[in-house]
């Protein structure tokens, strides 16, 4: 089976793709709560590492059960390598991010990527931003700075760097989707696009392994219960839905959809870690949940 797919792109979101997009917010909400547990384990570094290597395993014995060639020549090597680059810098960001502020103000900074998705959609994929988009693209990113001024949900006094960090990863975040859409790497199987963005994420990690003098800190097995969920339930799974979705329905409405992940986040962190539900930090995510929705505002049902 070729590793290249045509599938006809829709207009609009239908009802597969709202409850699809509710499950994996689900899952990527969870998953902030995981890897916070994990860098408490691992270097970031190491564990971005870990990562790819073992969901790259996984990934690459379901291409042989069912016999799709992820290494025949198709033109996407320079495209795939770019894409997977992009995906390994976002995750050492994300990682970087986790290991200095709390998994909920994390989750909210990283969920800035459907507002940099917006900008580059409209200005390189010719999906136009509406007057409402843009509203609440604004109304976004005011939520935002509320979350970063809130010293009440700090950690620590360092927070604010790991904050900084991961709104790097939801730009990274943004450029690798439309990366995808814009390159040769769009046209591929989802499992190949994911082998690449992977094999990015080994190749950024690896050179830090050597500098690190704690790759392993304090390993238990709530840390290698986290480490295994990231790395074969939200990589080897939930992402190649993803990418598969991409290839079907518009990015701007995919990547909207995302304002339950930072609400699932939060709720997770809360109720899972015990990290305060402030003022601050509520008021915020009402912000950013406003603005996305606006951002979605076109959604409407196909009729196709």
């Amino acid at each position: 089976m070729s590793a290249s797919v045509e599938t006809r792109r829709l207009p609009s979101l239908d009802f597969l793709a709202v409850g699809t997009m509710i499950f994996l917010t689900a899952a990527w909400g969870l998953n902030a709560v995981t890897g916070k547990i994990a860098v408490e384990g691992f270097d970031p570094m190491f564990l971005s590492f870990l990562r790819a290597v073992l969901a790259g395993g996984a990934v690459l014995l379901w291409c042989g059960y069912k016999n799709i060639r992820v290494f025949e020549r198709d033109g996407s090597l320079w495209s795939g390598l770019l894409v997977g680059l992009l995906f390994g810098v976002e995750f050492a960001l994300i990682y970087w991010g986790l290991d200095l502020t709390s998994a909920s103000r994390a989750n909210l900074m990283t969920n800035t990527m459907p507002l940099f998705t917006l900008l580059g959609s409209h200005y390189l994929l010719g999906e136009r931003a509406s007057v409402l988009k843009i509203l609440g693209t604004a109304l976004s990113f005011v939520g935002v700075i509320v979350v970063l001024f809130d010293t009440l949900s700090m950690p620590s006094s360092t927070a604010v760097y790991g904050d900084l960090l991961c709104i790097a990863g939801g730009f990274a975040w943004a450029a690798t989707a439309i990366a995808i859409r814009t390159t040769k790497v769009g046209t591929l199987a989802p499992e190949k696009t994911l082998l690449y963005q992977l094999l990015g994420a080994a190749l950024v990690s690896a050179p830090f392994l050597f500098y690190s003098t704690d790759l392993v800190r304090n390993m238990n097995w709530l840390v290698f219960g986290s480490l295994m969920f990231q790395s074969f339930f939200i990589v080897a799974f939930t992402y190649v839905i993803w990418f598969w979705l991409m290839t079907r329905y518009p990015l701007t409405g995919l990547s909207a959809f995302t304002f339950l992940s930072p609400v699932f986040g939060v709720l997770f962190s809360w109720l899972l870690l015990g990290e305060p539900l402030t003022k601050g930090l509520t008021g915020g995510l009402a912000l950013i949940v406003a603005g996305l929705i606006l951002v979605n505002s076109t959604f409407r049902r196909s009729k196709t």
